[in-house]
């Protein structure tokens, strides 16, 4: 027992010492002043920044704000805001105090990026789009959010003790727009000529409209504007200029970071099985890889006589990497019209896992030495603080869940599981937290079997979460042993750890929940981890090969199959029923001759009751038959991470008899992981757009307008709803009938004048009365909220899905009763 903690004690104290004879660091360790950043500051920076964007995901997911709207947002941002930022932070830059060589150091990291994933790219990516992979994967993997993301963080650290760090960031952006982007470019115009060789393009041509994208990029103009006029003016701005600038430039960060939250919406929709291997490897690269690099070339290539100087830069240079990628990328994407699910979905989770990382790593920066003593107690401090903000989270996620009722089936019945369990395990951190200081060993006990059970079942249920949706698959011939599976989730850790009190000899000294029984203990958690990763490569690589090239579809997918019989009613006033296809589309349901269609006025369907009507349950069924594969399977990937970082930290100390500090900074993620699973699961299922963010929307809607969005009267109708219901009835409502409505046998009923909300969506966008889905919702819901169409069973607003509507009778219209 006193043995092993001696162990522990000598493997931190040889790897101080090692740390202490790199070159660079030896007064930085060694001195015990203050430190290089200011970190205090960067968790309040991470939740304001974070919770900008989170507000700015709201508004668009709720539709608040249309995609179309959201454009002009990005345009002032991008057009206005920013250059203005640029121009004054470049015009009053003293060049004389840049370190010029980290300017190159980051220049050669970024470069050694681009080149190594565009040649893996045309190495191993299909020859059919091979060079616009090669020329968007790696901007992707470099092109950071500088400015939206980025600056508030180096702002938050370095403010007090490095101020001209925040002027690098102006600097080091063009890096990328102006040297590698170029190459991409080439890349994607190459694959345009290839996609389209009727077109001739010549060499000159290719490369010239490379850089003329380049040169239209606003950060590019105003950075060569702002670098001269820095010469002309003397590094003074005129006073009347400078308060123009400010105004713009201080508008910059809050409407970059909402805007980069509006254009997330939806963004996760494209991705299909094909793109999560790729998805992971160019996170890798750019959250992992480039910041390394980074700082070893800092290290490597830096000659400041300086040594905290040198060693507060190679930091610096770490944190700038872990940047996540800039939503410019996706704008590159989507001009070329390449790869932009892959590009776009990236862009998303890395903002999101770029957080704990930065966290992490802002964390160990600041720890000058490598003492055991407080680097356990800095390990235990941040999974106490994680715990907290993830009790919260999946506090959050398991309600949701219950109030679905989407715990009743699978997969969501093994996912509830799995947030119980990370439920469990960060109560245990928060009980462990308090009893490691009272030196109670009985009490100590008793709290890690209550955390390790929970934290080794979560362990087991990512692999049992993947192995359930495999089955789902293969539903029709396997049986899915749903009772084993939750026998074996919670028994199979808990005789785990009986066996480890058993075997294992405690460690009575450690205050780290991780080496609590030893090597016994290290052992076990990597025999947990392996079977989970076994099971889970094997079950998702085995559906992957089971519907090759398929795609899981939207991450809130409602199946358009309808288990409704569809029929046709020809003419008003016969009895005459003719069956149809169910899945026809819109249009093939336009007909030439305007007898063969259903007219509102010939039939005027009564309420649905939602208990009897077949509609109606079928309704319900989508709603809570969903079983969402797609964020199952990237909640799978993003756990098996986790569990790759675990094991890889276990091997790592059982082989190693001196880990060193990048040992330690995998042990600090692997905290972040382990008591911070509920941010990935909220993220993923703790935004449910029909059980929070709509009612929230029309809660909210009640107390703006003092009363409900529904069920007007015509006095209470306002004049642009009242206007938009009279122009469509007028002059849209008899083609939107032709184009769109059906009638189905609801029963021994049948049902006139009922059409989906997405049919309707779809034919807004087509006729040209909605530029976006996002305006076509509004629309939709002016119709609704005006007495032209309506829901089945009045229980639901117009929405963009499979639910069913109807036209409301001409003579029943409220607009049309004045």
């Amino acid at each position: 027992m006193d043995s092993y903690s001696d162990f522990t004690a000598q493997n931190f104290s040889s790897s101080a010492n090692m740390s202490l004879s790199l070159p660079g660091q030896a007064e930085f360790n060694t001195t015990g002043g203050t430190p290089s950043m200011s970190i205090s500051r960067l968790f309040p920076a991470l939740l304001e920044c974070f919770g900008i964007i989170l507000c700015g995901y709201i508004a668009g997911r709720a539709n608040i704000i249309t995609s179309t709207q959201a454009k002009g947002l990005g345009n002032f941002v991008s057009r206005f805001a920013l250059p203005a930022l640029l121009f004054k932070n470049m015009v009053v830059l003293n060049f004389s105090n840049v370190n010029w060589s980290f300017l190159y150091s980051v220049l050669v990291a970024k470069a050694a990026v681009f080149f190594l994933v565009c040649v893996l790219t045309l190495l191993v990516a299909s020859p059919e789009n091979r060079f616009s992979k090669a020329g968007l994967f790696p901007i992707f993997a470099t092109q950071s959010n500088d400015f939206a993301l980025g600056y508030p963080i180096v702002e938050a650290l370095y403010q007090t003790t490095y101020p001209e760090y925040l002027q690098y960031i102006y600097l080091v952006a063009p890096i990328s727009l102006m040297m590698l982007n170029p190459l991409g470019f080439i890349f994607c115009e190459i694959q345009k000529w290839r996609n389209n060789r009727t077109v001739s393009q010549s060499k000159i041509k290719i490369v010239g409209l490379a850089l003329l994208r380049v040169l239209q990029n606003p950060i590019v103009f105003m950075v060569f504007i702002g670098i001269a006029s820095n010469f002309v003016l003397g590094q003074k701005i005129p006073e009347y200029l400078e308060n123009f600038l400010d105004g713009l430039g201080s508008s910059f960060s809050g409407s970059a970071l909402f805007y980069l939250g509006l254009t997330m919406v939806g963004q996760t929709k494209k991705l299909t099985k094909g793109m999560f291997v790729a998805l992971i490897l160019l996170i890798t690269a750019k959250l992992l890889m480039m910041p390394f690099l980074c700082r070893e070339m800092v290290e490597l290539l830096d000659k400041s006589d300086n040594v905290v100087n040198h060693t507060s830069l190679s930091n610096y240079a770490f944190l700038y990497g872990v940047f996540p990628a800039a939503p410019g990328v996706a704008i590159f994407a989507s001009q070329f019209n390449m790869e932009v699910g892959i590009i776009t979905s990236g862009m998303v989770i890395s903002t999101f896992v770029s957080a704990p990382i930065m966290y992490v790593s802002a964390w160990l920066l600041t720890i000058p030495s490598m003492d055991p003593n407080p680097l356990a107690a800095a390990l235990q401090n941040v999974s106490f603080d994680i715990s907290i903000v993830s009790l919260i989270s999946l506090t959050w996620s398991l309600t949701v869940v219950v109030l679905s009722k989407k715990y009743k089936q699978l997969p969501h019945m093994i996912t509830t599981n799995l947030l119980v369990a990370q439920f469990i395990a960060c109560i245990g951190m928060v009980a462990w937290n308090f009893t490691v200081k009272e030196k109670d060993i009985t009490i100590q006990i008793l709290v890690f079997i209550f955390l390790y059970s929970s934290l080794y079942s979560t362990y087991l249920w990512t692999g049992f979460l993947s192995f359930s949706l495999f089955l789902l698959k293969k539903r029709e011939t396997v049986k899915i042993p749903i009772g084993f599976i939750i026998i074996a989730g919670w028994g199979v850790p808990t005789v785990l750890v009986g066996i480890l009190l058993i075997v294992g000899e405690r460690n009575n000294t450690s205050i780290d929940s991780a080496f609590f029984y030893g090597k016994h203990q290290i052992i076990t958690t990597a025999v947990v981890l392996f079977i989970s990763i076994l099971i889970s490569g094997i079950s998702l690589m085995c559906m992957n090969r089971s519907r090759q090239g398929s795609s899981y579809g939207v991450l809130n997918p409602y199946s358009p199959r309808s288990s409704v019989e569809e029929v046709e009613v020809e003419g008003s006033g016969q009895n005459h029923i003719s069956p149809t296809v169910t899945q026809s589309s819109p249009e093939s349901s336009i007909q030439g001759n305007s007898t063969q269609q259903v007219t509102l006025t010939s039939l005027f369907m009564e309420h649905c009751s939602a208990q009897t009507c077949v509609l109606a349950q079928e309704e319900q069924l989508l709603q809570t038959g969903d079983k969402q594969l797609a964020r199952h399977v990237l909640l799978c990937l993003l756990l098996i991470v986790g569990l790759f970082a675990n094991l890889s930290s276990c091997l790592w100390w059982l082989f190693n008899q001196e880990p060193g500090r990048l040992y330690v900074e995998l042990q600090f993620f692997c905290a972040v992981f382990n008591f911070g699973q509920g941010f990935i699961c909220f993220g993923i299922f703790g935004l449910d757009k029909h059980l929070i963010i709509l009612p929230f929307k029309r809660r909210l809607e009640f107390f703006w307008s003092g009363r409900e969005a529904a069920g007007h009267t015509d006095a209470s109708v306002p004049e642009e709803i009242r206007m938009t219901c009279q122009q469509f009835v007028r002059y849209h409502r008899d083609h939107c009938v032709r184009s769109i409505v059906k009638g189905r046998r609801c029963g021994a009923k049948i049902s006139t004048g009922i059409f989906f909300g997405c049919d309707l969506v779809n034919w807004l966008m087509q006729v040209g009365l909605a530029s976006d889905r996002g305006e076509a919702v509004v629309y939709g819901d002016r119709l609704l909220k005006g007495g032209v169409v309506q829901h089945i069973t009045n229980e639901f607003e117009f929405r963009d899905e499979h639910l069913y509507y109807r036209f409301i009778p001409k003579k029943s219209v409220v607009v049309e009763s004045h």
